[in-house]
Parts: C-alpha cells; sequence; structure tokens
C-alpha cells in the first residue's frame, strides 16, 4: 500500500463531515498485543468495548460516563475521537492502572499536546508513553486471515496511567 494515494477513512475532519464509520473504528486487538500486557498489567476491565469485541468479562456499557474505580483497565478507543477518552483516563484517578491503544501518528494534535506531552515520562509522573514497534494488524469485522497491505500507515502507541502503591521503586516491571 502506497502512503501517497492514501486517504483516512475516520480522521475527524471525514467524521465531522459524515460521522464515524464503524467498520474503521472497530479496530479489535489482537491477541498477539493483546496477551502479553494482559499478562503485564492483569486487567479487570475493558473501557471501550462492544459485547462482540471485548478482551474481558467485564466491559463498560458507556465507557465514557461509567466509573473506572478500583478497576485494572483496558482501553482501546475508537481511534476517529480520541481527545474524550484521554480525558477520562486522566478523570479516572482511583484506577489502579489504565493502560490504552493510540494510534503514534498523532502526537502533533493539541489533545497530544495538551494532555500527553507536557506529563509523560516523568519522574514520579503517572504517565508513561510506549511506542510499540512496527505497525500494528488489527482484527475486523469480516476479517479472515493477514493479507499484505491490510496494516494500517500508522504505529501505535500506549499510554499508561499507573498510580504506584506506597514504597513502590517505580522500576520498569512495576505492577502495583
Amino acid at each position: 500500500m502506497s502512503i501517497l494515494r492514501f486517504r483516512a477513512k475516520n480522521h475527524p475532519q471525514q467524521v465531522r463531515l459524515r460521522g464515524p464509520e464503524d467498520d474503521t473504528d472497530d479496530r479489535r486487538t489482537p491477541d498477539e498485543l493483546w496477551l502479553p500486557l494482559h499478562a503485564e498489567f492483569r486487567f479487570t476491565l475493558d473501557a471501550a468495548a462492544r459485547p462482540w469485541n471485548t478482551k474481558l468479562p467485564r466491559f463498560c456499557e458507556d465507557g465514557l460516563r461509567d466509573s473506572w474505580a478500583g478497576e485494572r483497565v483496558w482501553c482501546n478507543p475508537p481511534f476517529s475521537d480520541v481527545r474524550p477518552w484521554v480525558e477520562k483516563a486522566w478523570a479516572e484517578t482511583d484506577a489502579q492502572v489504565v493502560v490504552m491503544l493510540l494510534p503514534a501518528n498523532r502526537v502533533e494534535q493539541k489533545w497530544w499536546q495538551e494532555l500527553v506531552e507536557p506529563h509523560r515520562d516523568q519522574p514520579g509522573g503517572l504517565l508513561r508513553v510506549r511506542f510499540l514497534p512496527g505497525r500494528q494488524r488489527f482484527n475486523r469485522p469480516g476479517w479472515t486471515k493477514p493479507q499484505k497491505g491490510d496494516r494500517p500507515p500508522f504505529g501505535c502507541a500506549l499510554l499508561i496511567w499507573q498510580r504506584h502503591a506506597e514504597g513502590c521503586d517505580m522500576d520498569e516491571d512495576c505492577t502495583c
């Protein structure tokens, strides 16, 4: 796939004009990514899932309104409107950990510059950013097997908000 002729289907400008496209926003987390993260963070709640694509027995009916308090949250939000999900993660001060999968090609956008960049990877801070290598292949409705050129033209990053327990040394492997 050449990026020269690529036209984003769910870019915020297109979404404002015609609304989000469900088949584009329904980027289901593949097990190759999910399983190691679940082993690391021991998630208890899937915040942005639907019954047909949830990764956990417990998921939110409305992740932007439901409480995440006391939970270990996995969140793969619709990429067409990321800002409210990042704001929600900041507001959920009682969640133990929130791990959010986002496109890594949005770092110039206002939401990233206001909500992520000033806070990420600060000593003793709540937010870490982990950029994932390569381009992630997502499972989509009607998708059967990988095909050459079916990856999106962007990489992904994990935003990790983690409240640390008293006495935690906050090392790289911390799961408090």
